[in-house]
């Protein structure tokens, strides 16, 4: 196994892993950043507010992109175990 082999299977590895992660992330920031304006406005001091808005927020994409996060997932797993014979010789 070459190092260029590792590498490109590990920028794959990291790509699809930035790639699904991204919606869970980005919807949990404009989620949180909207709770955060919404305290300062009404200076609502509970910390625990941000916890439910994004824990359903979080759960509505996980069930509409839950598919294609799967999907990508194992492609990836598919993709390196068919690499497998190639890589050991």
């Amino acid at each position: 196994m070459t190092p260029d082999v590792v590498m490109d299977i590990s920028r794959e590895v990291i790509w699809t892993v930035v790639k699904v992660s991204a919606p869970l992330l980005i919807i949990s920031l404009v989620v949180g950043l909207i709770i955060s304006i919404f305290q300062t406005i009404t200076s609502i001091q509970e910390q625990t507010l941000t916890f439910v808005p994004k824990f359903v927020a979080i759960m509505l994409v996980l069930i509409i992109a839950g598919g294609w996060m799967m999907k990508s997932v194992s492609e990836l797993f598919i993709s390196i175990m068919n690499q497998i014979p190639t890589i050991i010789k």
